[in-house]
């Protein structure tokens, strides 16, 4: 009598929020259908999915790698050798682990595995999230059987014969938030009579916004506002030296945020960047939102995706450089604006994809199936 060994997966991506919570939604969605799977996540030492992963209940391995530096330090004369040592340590992990499919969803640590998988003929997948491929991926494009991309167009990055849409996987917990806003008030001790204001600036930070913050935080606390603030760990030290001193009753601040259903079930308003995955989020927690795009991005793709929804009026906008002048008057405006939140939740709630998990995991089991 034979019995069949469980589905085994190795995931790598990381660096920011962005490449490593819609590789954990893939993960848990596989883990749903396929309960006794074996997954193993693979990815760059001290970058944060070290942390986030084991948070997440998965097994974590680390490749000495990191990205091509511009400028010229001993970090950039390092880079070809931790390269080089990191695709012979990724090809000993594939080996080893034996499995049915790899996936990467970008960042540092997912080429070397991406290039392991193909040496080994193991099938391979890349999610893309963004509308500006990222040159992991772009590199890797052409080894891996199957893309799975957020954006049409993306033909232009990727084969077009391996490019399917599936949205970006998020969260499943953001879903039905409705039903978890007063747990939510409960968890920040707000109440439900005033508004509330989520600030977030992605899982690292984002510095304009923070520094918008601070300088209209007398108009947040005279507004009697409730905050919830998510730094970023860059900034945390920071930002709570220069608020020192302050009413902060109502205002709660946070270098990371892990119950983000909690924050998103009872903001009346949320001030963002436009990064890939944010906008994925945004749009099935409904939120009425006020996007800050960084300008430090390939071809200015966060002003696009941006635009995307302020030309659905699903969003609003403003730019980095007039952020300090006008982010918390246009806050403020917005939380006491009920129709226009009415509106910009509506035609946001429109633009979400939530089944972007599931139909990765149908990819993927597609992959194993082919190869069986």
């Amino acid at each position: 009598m034979t019995t069949t060994r469980p589905y085994r997966l190795i995931i790598s991506g990381g660096g920011t929020g962005g490449h490593i919570f819609p590789a954990l939604a893939i993960a848990n969605t596989f883990k749903e259908r396929h309960p006794d799977a074996e997954i193993l996540f693979v990815g760059a030492k001290g970058k944060m999915e070290m942390t986030r992963v084991p948070d997440a209940g998965y097994k974590i391995v680390g490749l000495w790698i990191s990205g091509l530096q511009r400028k010229l330090t001993f970090s950039i004369l390092l880079f070809p050798l931790k390269l080089i040592l990191s695709y012979f340590n990724a090809r000993s992990i594939v080996k080893e682990f034996k499995p049915d499919v790899v996936i990467g969803t970008g960042g540092y640590a997912s080429g070397p595995i991406m290039l392991a998988a193909t040496k080994y003929k193991v099938p391979s997948l890349i999610q893309e999230q963004n509308s500006y491929a990222g040159l992991t991926n772009t590199r890797v494009a052409d080894k891996v059987q199957r893309v799975c991309v957020a954006y049409s167009g993306m033909e232009k990055y990727f084969p077009k014969d391996k490019v399917v849409i599936t949205g970006n996987p998020v969260r499943k917990d953001i879903l039905d938030l409705d039903a978890k806003r007063e747990l939510g008030l409960n968890v920040y001790g707000f109440n439900g009579n005033e508004k509330t204001l989520l600030i977030l600036g992605g899982s690292l930070g984002a510095r304009t916004i923070n520094e918008s913050v601070v300088a209209g935080i007398d108009k947040l606390i005279d507004a009697q506002v409730q905050v919830i603030w998510q730094t970023g760990k860059m900034y945390f030290e920071t930002v709570k030296e220069q608020v020192a001193g302050k009413d902060l009753r109502k205002i709660r601040i946070h270098d990371f945020i892990k119950q983000m259903d909690m924050a998103y079930a009872c903001a009346d308003v949320v001030i963002a960047r436009a990064g890939a995955l944010s906008i994925s989020e945004l749009c099935l927690a409904k939120s009425p939102s006020i996007l800050v795009p960084s300008p430090n991005v390939a071809e200015d793709h966060q002003t696009k995706n941006a635009l995307a929804l302020v030309n659905e009026d699903a969003a609003v906008m403003i730019k980095d450089g007039d952020a300090k002048k006008n982010l918390v008057n246009d806050a403020l405006t917005l939380l006491y604006d009920a129709p226009q939140c009415k509106k910009l939740s509506d035609n946001i709630s429109k633009l979400g994809k939530p089944n972007a998990a599931v139909e990765i995991v149908e990819e993927i089991e597609k992959l194993i199936a082919r190869n069986k």
